[in-house]
């Protein structure tokens, strides 16, 4: 058995609505198998079964009936998917009633009605007529894949109607099952209907030959009594009278009816002369519907039309079809040039570029429109880039300051100058120890920067699409599939031909532009017959550090969009060549001006200590080696395709000599403050951030200091140092006494310890207060002074229990709890000596009586750190990842 399909569904009708008798084209999925297959057909709930003509199994074309519903669904019912539905519905219209002399301003349908009423074969689609089952027998379909069949009965069919019907096929497929005996009753049932189909004339005459002689014997009647009236009175016989009156009849039918019959008459001329017209009326209005298009715009629809009308009267021999086309053509030839016009303007957007490109080519434009227009941009590109360095002279001219013109700088992408004291107040007040003159950058923008800025954008807002429309003319993009084969194989050829004067254009561009940026920034390392085409920029001041880097930035951004174009690396390593000269000359200038700031940080040191103990000297020094450190940063890295800067021997050597120079500076601004008379208020200050040996470990060991030696900074360190120390511990020591024995407390006679006391917890919170104030400003300097914090204080608390004569039960527990409380809380800062003074100081005390004493010293101890953990977390020793990063 063959497996179920799905049910019918009806998805369109076309039209949707219509008049009775209407033909309708029904679209939908699982329509049938076949015309067999198609058992029901309705439309607005009227049987349309009888009209329906199947076409396959998504089309079905029928006449609607008269139905009563006005509108209503589709419904399509077949033998194989049973009865469907309808996503659709069709609307009855109801025809008006126009009489016999009416007028009417529509065409009347002229179809060839078919009266099913009159079929013989009623019940089966006019044009399916066919017996279902010829053989009479039960059909049962075979099992074998129709592609097997198909295979086997090549150019075959098994439909009976068919010209190539195979029998076997037929056989094979409906009857495969079925006995020997069956199919000689089939053979039988063939031969009656064979039978049937030549008797059938014969009987019908043999059934209606009553009615034959009847009629037979009317008419010899009605013969013998017009002759016995013909002979008896000729002029008033029955036929004399009749004739009279069917001429009367027939003369008062056409007076009625002439003028209809005349209207008819014209409007059959009126359409014929009209479907003459609507035949070649595209030629007729395509004069001026080319002009109109052209005016739009539409110059897709031109050429379609085109193409069209030159192939159905290219070649007419009509004499006025040969006017109109010709009309056509010289239209046509306004249109090409109209595009080539277009096309060599300027500006113009590569996608209109193409666009007209393409409508040449398929209009079969002369000559090679793509070559003309990269001819022309390029010409264009190369204006632009000169008319921008004249511009920008005149403006230059005009305003003679040397940061004009006014520019917005907010997007100005520019790497930040502060460093990790930022957010000090010194470094706020120290970062106005610039000059007004420097810090110009951040208002204006200096006329060189702004050219080489709007020169830079110019050359990547033209570049790209000329480069791109260069590859399109190399693969043959630019034209349409349309065009002929003869004209890519003459295009492929000037390509090959023209790759080099394109290379030459690329090169022209690059070199253009190098050299206007050499003559606005490195004047000098132009030749000496480009100066006055590429130079002659009147300058009164040299640009700074950041302005270079700034433009060294701008520069490389350029390079990296036009190596996204996939430009060789040949035509753009004069770039690279004027990237590598201005970042050396950035570095030189930037290490020079960072030498003479520094010269001038001893003039600007104010000796007012801020909350953190720091003066605006180390602030403003680390300030200016950070500013210029970090602006040299993106300079010295090398970016992909770049040289290092320091390849060159000639250039290490003078980096060297500057970085040595700064250093040199700085130890004589240290040399200056150290001999004036106030030099011994603040210098702990000064040296406390700028003594560290790390700060000079990167000078050479040859190199002499003037008055101020290796020995001697390190010595006033130490000085420094041990002062630091007096000041800060010497409070925490002297607090411990009185807070032990405050409250009249006795080691003899205390109550059970119950917690570690308050002047221990205060001499710790005042150890943390140390720790805090030297962690802002080195984290390397707290190991080294809170080490001596802890030696000191321990010292005194070993002396302070050593003193006491005795001590009773609780009094010794008490001890032993605050002096394991306070060196558990600084074992990461313990040194020899203060593990000695912890140690004495617990040999000082009696041992625990019994092991409760211990369980409850333990328990206390746990609860002093659980209680004092967030304060004694600076105590903790630092993780591997914090001491990563």
């Amino acid at each position: 058995m063959s497996r179920s399909r799905q049910p019918p569904l009806v998805t369109g009708i076309s039209p949707n609505e219509g008049i009775p008798w209407t033909k309708v084209t029904i679209r939908g999925e699982n329509l049938g198998t076949g015309p067999t297959d198609l058992i029901g057909l309705t439309i607005c709930g009227h049987n349309c079964l009888l009209t329906a003509e199947w076409m396959s199994a998504s089309k079905i074309v029928c006449r609607v009936g008269q139905a009563k519903n006005d509108k209503g669904d589709i419904i399509v019912t077949t033998k194989s998917g049973g009865k469907g539905t309808s996503t659709v519905s069709f609307k009855l219209l109801k025809p008006e009633k126009i009489g016999i002399l009416d007028q009417s301003a529509v065409w009347v349908d002229e179809m060839n009605y078919y009266d099913m009423r009159t079929d013989k074969n009623k019940g089966i689609p006019p044009l399916s007529l066919r017996p279902a089952n010829p053989l009479g027998i039960e059909i049962e379909k075979s099992k074998l894949p129709q592609k097997d069949l198909e295979a086997l009965f090549h150019g075959m069919s098994a439909d009976f109607t068919s010209e190539n019907f195979s029998a076997a096929w037929y056989l094979i497929e409906n009857h495969s099952t079925t006995s020997f005996e069956q199919l000689k009753m089939a053979v039988t049932n063939l031969k009656r209907q064979a039978n049937k189909k030549s008797e059938g004339s014969l009987a019908y005459v043999k059934g209606g030959l009553s009615t034959f002689f009847e009629a037979q014997d009317a008419l010899s009647a009605i013969h013998q009594k017009l002759e016995a009236d013909g002979t008896e009175k000729v002029e008033g016989s029955m036929t004399q009278k009749l004739e009279n009156v069917l001429n009367r009849a027939s003369n008062t039918a056409d007076t009625l009816f002439q003028e209809v019959l005349g209207r008819k008459d014209k409007a059959d001329s009126t359409r014929n002369a009209l479907n003459v017209l609507q035949r070649f009326k595209f030629l007729f209005n395509l004069p001026l519907n080319i002009k109109r298009n052209i005016q739009k715009g539409d110059y897709d629809v031109v050429i379609n039309d085109y193409e069209k009308a030159k192939s159905l009267f290219g070649k007419t021999e009509v004499q006025v079809f040969k006017k109109y086309y010709a009309e056509v053509e010289a239209g046509i030839e306004d249109l090409r040039e109209l595009l080539l016009k277009k096309l060599l303007e300027t500006p113009s957007t590569l996608h209109d570029q193409k666009r007209y490109i393409r409508y040449l080519s398929d209009l079969h434009a002369s000559g090679d429109p793509a070559w003309q227009c990269i001819g022309a941009q390029h010409k264009w590109t190369l204006k632009l880039m000169q008319d921008c360095k004249e511009g920008h002279m005149k403006s230059l001219k005009g305003n003679p300051g040397p940061h004009s013109p006014m520019l917005d700088l907010e997007n100005d992408v520019r790497p930040s100058v502060l460093g990790h004291l930022s957010q000090t107040a010194s470094l706020k007040r120290g970062s106005s120890f610039q000059s007004g003159r420097d810090d110009t950058w951040r208002y204006k923008t200096p006329h060189r920067v702004a050219f080489v800025e709007k020169l830079t954008k110019l050359v990547l807002s033209q570049l790209p699409n000329f480069w791109k429309l260069w590859i399109s003319y190399v693969n043959g993009s630019l034209f349409s599939e349309t065009a002929e084969k003869s004209g890519q194989i003459e295009r492929a050829k000037n390509v090959r031909q023209r790759q080099s004067d394109f290379k030459k254009m690329i090169q022209e561009v690059m070199q253009s532009l190098v050299k206007l940026i050499r003559g606005a920034l490195l004047p000098l390392s132009l030749r000496e017959g480009d100066g006055r085409q590429y130079g002659g920029w009147e300058v009164q001041a040299e640009l700074s550090g950041q302005w270079l880097a700034h433009v060294i930035q701008t520069i490389r951004m350029t390079y990296e969009s036009l190596t996204a174009l996939e430009i060789p690396n040949d035509m753009l390593q004069i770039i690279q060549d004027l990237i590598l000269d201005l970042r050396i000359r950035c570095i030189m200038v930037t290490l020079q001006h960072t030498a003479e700031e520094i010269k001038r940080l001893a003039e600007k040191e104010d000796w007012i200590v801020d909350n953190e103990g720091l003066t605006s000297l180390p602030c403003q020094f680390e300030q200016s080696i950070v500013h210029s450190l970090q602006s040299l940063k993106g300079v010295v890295d090398c970016k992909p395709g770049e040289a290092s800067v320091f390849q060159q021997p000639k250039t290490q050597e003078e980096v060297c000599q500057l970085s040595i120079s700064i250093m040199q500076v700085f130890i004589y601004c240290l040399e200056q403050l150290s001999t004036k008379p106030d030099a011994d208020i603040d210098t702990t200050h000064l040296s406390v951030d700028v003594s560290s040996p790390d700060l000079f470990g990167s000078i050479h060991e040859d190199f002499s200091l003037t008055s101020v030696s290796m020995a001697s900074l390190k010595e006033l360190d130490q000085r420094l140092f041990e002062s630091y120390i007096e000041l800060k511990a010497d409070p925490i020591v002297g607090s411990l006494e009185p807070g032990i024995y405050a409250g009249y407390f006795d080691w003899k006679d205390c109550l059970p310890p119950a917690g570690v006391r308050n002047y221990l917890k205060e001499a710790l919170v005042n150890i943390i207060a140390v720790h805090a104030e030297v962690f802002t400003v080195s984290k390397e300097l707290v190991p080294r002074v809170l080490a001596r914090v802890v030696e000191a204080v321990s010292e005194e608390l070993s002396r302070l229990m050593q003193c006491v004569s005795s001590f009773s039960r609780n009094g010794a527990l008490q001890a032993r709890l605050e002096i394991c409380a306070l060196r558990d809380t600084v074992a990461i800062y313990l040194t020899p000596e203060s593990r000695s003074s912890f140690k004495q100081a617990l040999e000082a005390l009696p041992q625990l009586a019994s092991g409760a004493d211990k369980k409850l010293l333990e328990e206390l101890l746990n609860k002093f750190k659980s209680s004092m953990h967030l304060q004694l977390t600076c105590f903790q020793a630092p993780s591997p990842t914090m001491m990563k990063t």
